[in-house]
């Protein structure tokens, strides 16, 4: 009788069907496109087809950095969509690059761009979601299952043995503990069976249709973990090793390899290769369009500032930001000239008086922050990411607030997840700082754009804007 479990090959055939249907959806939606019968000329089959093959070119080498094509398993559906979108996004902002420096861009049709990009987009999320569908009803049914021997029944087991039967459509089902505490033999744990000690493990492998050990022993049992290891020398079983480090404070955790060597990330900044790029096409493109739509306003205010006090238009103030480095913040000047000359550097709180009557109202509405556009396209910020505060602060509050010095592993921002939450001027820095880390934990492009949409209602007018 065959067995209803897919063999290990099989996810090299999901990964096959996955890069085919992405194939598939571009071309399709590049044909459509072009098949649409409103263009003002025609255009040129010659120059759709180099569109479409550097289409599919890109989305080959672009797709697999965003994980398009990591193992589907335990994956949320948003987080496809999201790579996916992310994905075709960069493969069509480098498209339009290629086009502007080989000063080709006159020979596309704009309504066909647009259209493929749309058109792009649905197909690609609407065939891998419909294979998605069609894998998550195959695992339901018992297709691509997987049993899992999970060694150790401590705290750290049972969260795996919990966060899989959440997961059910990732096909892993633990079937047993493992555990060398006798007390704990024979007993369910989570409706899981603690079979007896990891010696029995052997005998387990042999008598059952196991896919996968999965290792929950603390760090200091490396001997044991080692004996394990030895136990499967001969078996062809996959080997997954959980290491007990969530009880540390992590951000962006992962397991890489570097010069094949397999490295747990404990703490990395989200800003490395693709995101880097992203991040940065992101920054430039808006900041250059918003500096470009608020030029009239930027310049009633730089008149307003002249206006009321003598002195210069922005104010340059020292700030740091990613990697701890410092930069000069411009901002509309909101003060006399020699206001700090006698406090020196002071936090602003509620009752500050030091500035003018025009200066108070750019603060109040935070438009005293515009010119940090300008910051944005010379590349000391970004548009969002965690407020950037003065060295004297930074030395001050890096002893005093745990994790401080993590929010410098990202460009500051002129906007972040911690202001529209409502953590800006004189609030709890404990809180700001665990806005800021979240932020920096779960960066996407996506984040980014809701918090700069948050930012239009909830980003200017503020109670501890002053």
């Amino acid at each position: 009788m065959v067995s209803k479990r897919f063999h290990r090959e099989h996810s090299n055939v999901i990964s096959l069907l996955a890069h085919l249907s992405d194939m598939l959806a571009i071309s399709l939606s590049a044909w459509l496109a072009f098949t649409i019968p409103h263009w003002p000329a025609p255009l040129a089959p010659e120059i759709y087809q180099l569109s479409v093959i550097l289409g599919l070119l890109l989305s080959l080498l672009v797709f697999p950095r965003f994980g398009i094509y990591a193992s589907w398993r335990g994956r949320g559906w948003l987080q496809h969509v999201k790579a996916i979108v992310s994905g075709w996004c960069v493969v069509l902002a480098i498209l339009v690059f290629l086009a502007f420096i080989t000063k080709s861009g006159e020979l596309y049709s704009r309504q066909w761009l647009l259209s493929w990009a749309v058109l792009g987009l649905v197909f690609l999320v609407g065939f891998r979601g419909s294979l998605g569908i069609a894998l998550r009803l195959a695992r339901l049914k018992g297709w691509n299952r997987k049993q899992v021997v999970v060694i150790g029944a401590g705290k750290l087991g049972q969260n795996i043995s919990l966060r899989l039967r959440q997961a059910m459509a990732t096909g892993l089902e633990v079937v047993a503990f493992l555990d060398d505490k006798s007390e704990l033999h024979g007993q369910r744990i989570d409706g899981v069976i603690v079979a007896g000690g990891v010696d029995l493990l052997p005998e387990l492998l042999e008598q059952h249709h196991i896919s996968e050990v999965w290792v929950a022993l603390p760090l200091s049992a490396d001997r044991r973990i080692n004996d394990v290891l030895h136990m499967l020398r001969h078996s062809t079983i996959d080997i997954r090793l959980v290491p007990d480090i969530f009880n540390f404070n992590l951000i962006n955790h992962s397991v890489t390899s570097i010069a094949g060597l397999p490295v747990v990330n404990l703490s990395e900044s989200p800003m490395h290769g693709v995101n880097w790029m992203v991040k940065n096409i992101e920054d430039k493109i808006l900041a250059s369009t918003i500096l470009l739509l608020i030029s009239p306003l930027m310049l009633a205010l730089a008149m307003g500032v002249k206006l009321s006090s003598p002195g210069p238009v922005f104010y340059r103030q020292e700030r740091v930001s990613w990697n701890g480095k410092s930069f000069a913040m411009l901002k509309f000047r909101s003060m006399p000239v020699d206001a700090e000359n006698k406090t020196g550097a002071v936090w602003a709180k509620s009752g500050d008086n030091r500035a003018t009557a025009f200066g108070s109202f750019i603060r109040k509405t935070s438009l005293d922050e515009l010119p940090q556009f300008i910051n944005v396209l010379r590349g000391d910020m970004s548009i969002v990411g965690p407020r950037p505060e003065r060295p004297v602060f930074v030395e001050q509050f890096k002893n005093e607030i745990p994790d401080y010095m993590k929010k410098h592993m990202v460009k500051a921002g002129i906007t972040g997840w911690a202001q529209i939450n409502g953590w800006r001027g004189n609030t709890d820095l404990n809180k700001r700082i665990e806005f800021d880390l979240q932020y920096i934990e779960n960066w996407t492009l996506w984040f980014d754009l809701k918090i700069i949409f948050l930012t239009i209602f909830k980003g200017f007018v503020h109670k501890n804007a002053y």
